[in-house]
């Protein structure tokens, strides 16, 4: 096998760097990503680990309620700490650097933190798969001097979602996940209300057993669902797409599309026939 292709000697790598870094403090998402950086940070460096949660609007309290269980399943430090991205107005007006501007103030509040626990150094979970993808938020990480050891491993996804089920990890098959704001279009301005709206919608659809779940905002009050190929499948009936529809609406809509094509990374919108409510 490829050296670097073994899973196990990127994992013996990323053990390697985390013992050279020390003391640390690990963004903590709860996503598959960040669980499994926590879990080897924790493994090699103990009591020496801190996870931090940025909590905000952009959070759900689905996320936020993961991230606080599955850090006590790792036995990591953890706290939530209060981000202020929508003092920006560079953030709310979301005109393409919105990622940006959310992570240079992660990353301002993780300083902080940083200094009062004794860290040497604020790790974060981006991976070699994001490389090729246009990422602000890389580059506010790289103007804060943040490490991405699982960059530096060489560890994929697929190699993260791998050594996770072997460590135990409930995220190895976690479904990808995003901010509630990357559900706003690009110059739509970003509000509390707006992402709370998205937040009510998506738990209505996730309680009526749709695992991987994005509501997009289309106009004032349109929403647009993607949903994976389970879910697809699942609406298709006339009955469960009904429930569905009536289920966003009452977060807070007033019209709702299933996009046939399904989830995209990106939300770009399909370009064919669409079922809206009362449909």
């Amino acid at each position: 096998m490829d050296e670097s292709k073994d899973p196990g000697r990127r994992y013996a790598s990323l053990r390697l760097i985390l013992k050279e870094i020390g003391p640390s403090v690990v963004a903590f998402s709860g996503g598959v990503d960040s669980a499994f950086l926590l879990q080897v940070a924790h493994d090699v460096l103990g009591e020496e680990v801190l996870a931090v949660t940025a909590v905000s609007a952009s959070l759900s309290s689905a996320e936020r309620d993961e991230a606080v269980l599955l850090a006590r399943q790792i036995g990591a430090r953890h706290a939530l700490v209060a981000t202020a991205e929508f003092d920006n107005p560079d953030y709310v007006r979301n005109e393409g650097r919105r990622c940006y501007f959310c992570k240079q103030e992660l990353f301002v509040v993780l300083r902080r933190v940083a200094a009062e626990a004794g860290a040497r150094a604020i790790l974060y979970g981006a991976i070699p798969d994001d490389l090729g993808d246009d990422r602000p938020g890389m580059r506010a990480a790289a103007e804060a001097g943040v490490r991405a050891p699982l960059i530096e491993a060489g560890l994929t996804k697929e190699m993260i979602r791998a050594l996770s089920r072997r460590l135990g990890l409930p995220t190895w098959d976690k479904p990808a996940a995003a901010c509630l704001a990357s559900r706003i279009p690009r110059f739509t301005p970003v509000t509390v209300a707006a992402l709370a709206r998205v937040e009510r919608a998506e738990a209505a659809a996730r309680g009526l057993g749709y695992r991987l779940v994005r509501v997009r905002l289309e106009g004032e009050a349109g929403a647009r669902l993607e949903l994976d190929r389970q879910g697809l499948r699942r609406a298709a009936s006339p009955e469960a797409r009904r429930g569905l529809i009536e289920a966003v609406l009452r977060a807070g809509f007033d019209a709702v599309t299933i996009d046939p094509l399904g989830y995209r990374p990106g939300g770009r919108p399909a370009a064919v026939a669409i079922s809206r409510a009362g449909s």
